[in-house]
């Protein structure tokens, strides 16, 4: 039995309690069918990708922005905890409703309202899955760049809370840079169009900006106005392979000292390297210490001479291997060992737990020194993957929690894992967000000013605290946070 089956067989979900009143006067509100509070739906809005899991009272399926603006102003009036939730694909534990009340699922509302090939503007709800959007838009000659592993589950409103990224990131950067408007629901029921459709606007605040990396905490985001970019008309990459990881770190410097933008510089160790031999069988991995994908796009001329001048530039450093794709097929060959990855780490048998740190590029090889320091102190092997060239790294601390000493060990590395970030200017979050799993460090990422700052935008746009209630702003409030003894369910990916 595997460590997360063995959790949840231990620690069952408390039944269903009788509906309060409440609910059944919030059902009467809403369109017949979007409050339900059967088992199973219950138990399917109880958590996300992270180990935790807790019933609301009732979950909401909505369909349209005026079901959620009844739903928050019906909760507002009454002190009811609200937690929004997209496709519950998070990391963090970050749409856990860990107060009850109710989750406010935007899965149904997933229309593309509008992509217009002359303004370069996509307008979806927020329940739209994040592949099916760079689909339809590519179908037109547009592009949406971000792209979080997950695109094939994730929704953009998810994407926006949490200010996604992924490889291109590079290049293009992250969610809140393709967002010119929003339509978000505050915490009373006040909905709001925020931004606009244009791709330059300085009217005021940019107050959608505000709410995105927001996870939930300062309205509910509905709908989303994207900028669209010229899609790329050719691509390709190089997989090169190293003995060393220093190697690897100082190629990936030459590329960039080169003047090279890539839309994406991936990197992955020794022992992430060796769980993916053992799942693909790819003879290309047996015995590699460090791996390196580079990709670059624009016009095929160009993009092809730009592959030849960075594998002479990576050829420098006695690579193991140098394997070109060009084109997209080749290019999505190489991906897909990329993305096989974390589900490689987790046919070790071994709890991944998956923090997306972020050290400044110059620091990257410190990093992985101190990975292996880290893994040889307190005997837990630690693989590390990921974007290396925004120095966004996946650090997956790999824990049997089977061991003695497991859990106090886990904690001891990732304390010192975060203090060692922050030392270096980094930062404990790239992507996935701070949610349930790292609010203990909340008080040690930002200073006490800026923490008093969010507590009063959360005051302002939340007086009576129902929106994502239990998450890191309620942090020191509360004497010491849930601990990692409850962590090792292996739902973390």
């Amino acid at each position: 039995m595997k460590s997360g089956d063995s959790f949840k067989a231990q620690n069952p979900l408390p039944k269903t309690r009788p509906p309060a009143d409440w609910v059944r006067r919030l059902e009467r509100l809403l369109p017949a069918g979007e409050l339900r509070r059967d088992e199973a739906t219950l138990d399917a809005h109880a958590g996300d990708k992270w180990f935790a899991a807790h019933r609301p009272e009732a979950v909401v399926l909505a369909r349209s922005t005026a079901t959620v603006a009844k739903t928050l102003r019906f909760a507002h009036e009454h002190g009811i905890p609200v937690t929004a939730r997209g496709a519950g694909h998070g990391y963090v534990g970050g749409c856990v409703p860990v107060k009850g009340g109710l989750v406010l699922s935007l899965a149904r509302m997933n229309r593309i309202r509008e992509i217009h090939p002359r303004d370069f503007v996509a307008v979806v709800q927020a329940g739209v899955i994040t592949a099916r959007l760079q689909a339809e838009v590519e179908k037109r000659g547009l592009f949406y760049p971000p792209d979080p592993a997950s695109r094939a589950n994730n929704t953009i409103g998810g994407n926006i809370i949490t200010n996604a990224g992924g490889p291109r990131c590079l290049k293009y950067g992250v969610t809140r840079d393709y967002v010119l408007g929003l339509e978000v629901v505050l915490a009373d029921g006040t909905v709001l169009r925020l931004g606009g459709r244009t791709h330059k606007n300085k009217t005021g605040f940019d107050l959608h900006r505000l709410f995105v990396g927001s996870e939930g905490l300062l309205g509910v985001v509905t709908e989303a106005t994207l900028k669209l970019l010229p899609l790329p008309p050719y691509r390709a990459n190089l997989a090169v392979g190293f003995d060393r990881m220093r190697d690897a770190v100082r190629a990936l410097h030459e590329i960039l000292g080169a003047g090279y933008l890539p839309s994406a510089l991936e990197l992955a160790d020794a022992f992430t390297l060796e769980a993916a031999y053992r799942r693909t069988g790819s003879e290309r991995l047996r015995g590699c210490r460090a791996m390196l994908i580079v990709e670059l796009d624009g016009q095929e001329r160009s993009v092809r001479g730009e592959v030849r001048h960075v594998r002479q530039l990576v050829a420098r450093h006695r690579p193991r291997f140098v394997q070109v794709g060009l084109g997209p097929d080749a290019c999505e060959a190489v991906w897909q060992i990329r993305r096989e990855f974390s589900y490689a780490l987790r046919d070790t048998g071994l709890t991944k737990l998956n923090e997306d740190i972020v050290v400044p590029r110059s620091r990257l090889e410190d990093l992985f020194d101190f990975a292996a320091r880290l893994q040889k102190k307190h005997g837990i092997p630690v693989a590390c993957f990921g974007h290396a060239g925004d120095g966004n790294i996946h650090a997956n601390l790999m824990v049997d929690f089977h061991k003695p000493g497991a859990r106090e060990n886990a904690e001891a590395a990732l304390d010192e894992l975060f203090r060692q970030v922050l030392a270096w200017g980094g930062a404990i979050t790239g992507e996935h967000g701070i949610g349930l799993a790292k609010r203990r460090w909340w008080p040690l990422a930002v200073s006490p000013e800026v923490r008093e700052l969010h507590r009063r935008i959360k005051e302002l746009l939340d007086p009576r605290g129902i929106l994502n209630p239990g998450k890191f702003l309620e942090m020191e409030a509360e004497t010491e946070p849930a601990p990692l003894r409850q962590r090792h369910a292996g739902r973390q990916v």
